[in-house]
């Protein structure tokens, strides 16, 4: 498996490229901005990208989303109880003084259970919401990507529209009940593992 991760855009938010090194199949995942960079990620890596993956809809994660399907042809792909923040993300952008291009629409839902290959690779939809409502995580071949529901040492906020303490305590008991050895890719900020969080993480209190 291959993992590339960009930082990118004003909040600095994580995008991967996930690929499949025997069939050269990759996915998109949080596509926030600087779409050039993430372009030319995908160019070296020489995977074909034929999904674009939204952990949930806030303009930091999507924002370079159109630009990369007009670029690749890649799919877009959210929940569906996201699809208002995905398509009022303009005015999202704005109220944090930022100008983003109007988005296409998606192309389709992904919800709980769904599998999503990536050539030879296997990840499973968990909706986890809480930070929004329609956030979700990719479990499978060792890692999970969580997007803003969880972080090293602490979790999404809930002070957006549609956010939820309650939804995200339901999230986060998910997430630390998966192997201690699964690793955490998040929507911000460095590499943890679940282990990590079950030990550190100041949320373990809420529970």
């Amino acid at each position: 498996m291959i993992i590339k991760r960009l930082v990118v855009g004003p909040l600095d938010t994580n995008a991967y490229l996930i690929g499949d090194e025997a069939t050269r199949q990759a996915v998109v995942v949080d596509p926030g901005d600087e779409p050039e960079r993430i372009l030319d990620l995908i160019k070296d890596s020489g995977m074909e990208v034929n999904a674009i993956i939204c952990t949930h809809a806030h303009f930091d994660h999507i924002g370079a989303a159109g630009d990369i399907k007009n670029a690749t042809g890649a799919r877009i792909l959210l929940h569906r109880d996201d699809l208002e923040n995905y398509e009022l993300v303009r005015d999202q952008a704005a109220i944090w003084g930022y100008d983003i291009d109007e988005l296409p629409p998606p192309d389709g839902f992904i919800e709980e259970g769904n599998n999503i290959q990536v050539g030879n690779l296997s990840f499973r939809v968990m909706h986890t919401p809480g930070h929004s409502p329609g956030g979700i995580c990719l479990y499978g071949e060792g890692i999970i990507i969580t997007g803003d529901t969880i972080f090293k040492g602490s979790v999404g906020r809930t002070d957006f529209p549609g956010g939820s303490v309650e939804r995200l305590r339901e999230s986060f008991k998910r997430i630390i009940a998966l192997p201690d050895e699964t690793a955490i890719l998040s929507g911000h900020g460095p590499e943890t593992t679940v282990g990590t969080e079950k030990r550190e993480n100041f949320f373990v209190r809420e529970l």
